[in-house]
């Protein structure tokens, strides 16, 4: 008994780090609609000790695992909107294996300081709309009229070429975000379809787990094309944390005031990208 206690305390330690990682990555995931996975990097970095372009791919394949499971749970309730989304998703996966490539051949160092610059930046848009309404989907209008996308009076998207090109070229930046830092880009598909879209917001959190999935996905294979191999163990290690840290969040969501918690989110991403500075250029 004896000699099996110090292997089992070796196996706690190895485990415990990564499910409880993920747990917070999908905890925040659920809160945020997919802006949590920011977190996913640094945690992998400084807490499990990977190499950062280790972390990115498994964040990638963390971000997608859990967002598929997620996406089965909203398209459940009817609020994922799937044309729009796979036309978000259908320009991410061009970029994401472009964004895995540049992520290959950047000094790790850099690659921090990039993702920690990300990182302010995200905590700011977050802090300065968490008072902001989301605004209501748009009336009905012509095709010309309003937002650059509108919907029919049934509610459907009007997918006019100024629509489709100004959905893609999100599309393409969040592909290129992705395969670069191992984000899933939900702090950009979330805004944009509410905003650009005309969509309500549940539905598009549902849409954004869709999007999310399918350029996670593409970013995973852009770096095992270029020869990376991903450490499955961790990984599931990670998903296994994740996926209820999910659901978690996303019950969270309905009993917390969403600015309260966009507040909290935006003041911990601050937090972390300071500490990744720091240690990223003072060792």
């Amino acid at each position: 008994m004896n000699l099996l206690a110090p292997a089992v305390l070796a196996t706690v330690a190895t485990i415990g780090p990564a499910v409880i990682s993920g747990c917070l990555v999908g905890l925040s995931m659920g809160l945020t609609g997919g802006g949590g996975a920011i977190l996913a990097v640094p945690l992998l970095v400084y807490w499990l000790g990977e190499d950062p372009q280790v972390a990115v791919v498994i964040s990638l394949a963390t971000v997608a695992g859990t967002a598929i499971i997620g996406t089965a749970e909203r398209a459940r309730l009817k609020q994922v909107e799937f044309p729009t989304g796979l036309l978000f998703a259908a320009a991410g996966m061009l970029t994401a294996p472009l964004g895995s490539w540049l992520g290959e051949h950047l000094p790790p160092q850099l690659l921090l300081v990039s993702f920690a610059l990300l990182m302010l930046l995200i905590a700011a848009r977050m802090w300065w709309r968490a008072d902001q309404a989301i605004p209501p989907p748009a009336e009905a209008c012509g095709p010309e009229d309003g937002p650059s996308c509108s919907r029919d009076p049934e509610g459907k998207l009007r997918l006019t070429s100024r629509c489709a090109m100004l959905l893609a070229t999100i599309g393409l930046t969040v592909g290129l975000l992705s395969g670069l830092f191992g984000v899933g880009g939900g702090f950009l598909i979330v805004p944009a379809l509410v905003t650009f879209a005309s969509m309500g917001l549940s539905r598009a959190v549902g849409t954004s787990l869709l999007v999310m999935s399918l350029v996670g996905l593409a970013g995973v294979a852009g770096h095992l094309l270029q020869g990376r191999e991903v450490p499955w163990e961790v990984t599931l290690l990670f998903v296994a944390g994740s996926v209820p840290g999910l659901f978690i969040g996303s019950a969270l969501t309905r009993q917390l005031p969403r600015a309260l918690l966009s507040k909290i989110f935006a003041a911990m991403i601050l937090a972390v990208a300071v500490f990744v500075i720091a240690r990223t250029m003072f060792g």
